[in-house]
């Protein structure tokens, strides 16, 4: 049976239409997710070609999030654009300390400040919701200081009233599972480095070419720790399905892989900090 948009969620949709409505004009910083899916979407439908969707393109972004964010765009007309951003020329970055994420933001914020100025958008928009603020989000603290807006967030918009939102629109990404930056696979303190990166982006991908959907692969050096979520776990644990799992991965560069008994967790990296 189809969930019912509750009265609730509504009136924030209206309040969200009619808060977009009053900027003059808006960049979303678009990753392709669900949140800044919806964003995106609701930006184009009230300001057409004064929202643009800015994606920020690099090693620590997933390819199937890049394919996710290029189909919807194209299915929705909105207007989109890509930049590079470049996190890894900074060593603060690289070195992976608990705040990795704030310099990641900091830069892509600075670039669509540079896209802003010139052009004259006049505001950055991201797609943080009203449950954001639970994790440890170092990135949010960028997000402030450059004056990013949180329209999601501002009108009280959980992560379930935005996909039930978003299956009502039409968008593919209404259930995609939650997804991060590449660098969130990697424990805090260990270098972050494009090869790693792309053995954890091409792992990820050969677990849902198994069938997985929500899926993590933690790099631990020549470890892979498996994060798979907790209605899949006991398909990926049997016997066949773990073969096939440890072949992959082990092809890829892995020498050992494992599977995380406790499943997929948000964050999981974070627990070293408690």
């Amino acid at each position: 049976m189809k969930a019912i948009i509750s009265d609730d969620a509504e009136s924030k949709e209206r309040r969200l239409r009619k808060l977009i409505s009053s900027f003059d004009s808006v960049i979303v910083a678009f990753s392709g997710g669900a949140d800044s899916a919806y964003l995106a979407y609701v930006a184009n439908a009230e300001l057409g070609v004064r929202a643009l969707a800015v994606t920020g393109d690099s090693a620590s972004y997933p390819s199937f999030q890049r394919d996710l964010a290029d189909k919807l765009v194209a299915s929705f007309g909105i207007k989109h654009e890509i930049v590079f951003t470049e996190e890894f020329q900074d060593s603060n970055y690289t070195s992976n300390p608990p705040n990795r994420c704030y310099f990641c933001k900091t830069e892509l914020y600075s670039k669509l400040s540079r896209i802003a100025s010139d052009r004259g958008f006049a505001v950055i928009c991201d797609g943080a919701n009203a449950g954001d603020s639970g994790d440890y989000r170092p990135g949010r603290q960028a997000a402030r200081e450059r004056g990013v807006r949180s329209p999601l967030a501002e009108c009280g918009m959980s992560k379930a009233e935005i996909r039930e939102l978003s299956r009502r629109a039409g968008l593919p990404t209404w259930d995609e599972p939650a997804s991060a930056c590449l660098s969130s696979r990697i424990p805090y303190g260990q270098p972050v480095t494009i090869e790693k990166l792309s053995m954890v982006d091409r792992a990820e991908n050969a677990l849902k070419d198994l069938g997985f959907r929500q899926v993590r692969v933690r790099h631990h050096d020549d470890v892979a720790r498996i994060e798979i979520g907790a209605d899949e776990l006991a398909r990926a644990l049997a016997p066949e399905a773990a073969s096939r799992i440890s072949r992959a991965l082990k092809t890829i560069g892995f020498r050992y892989v494992t599977i995380d008994l406790e499943g997929y967790r948000m964050g999981s990296l974070n627990e070293a900090l408690k």
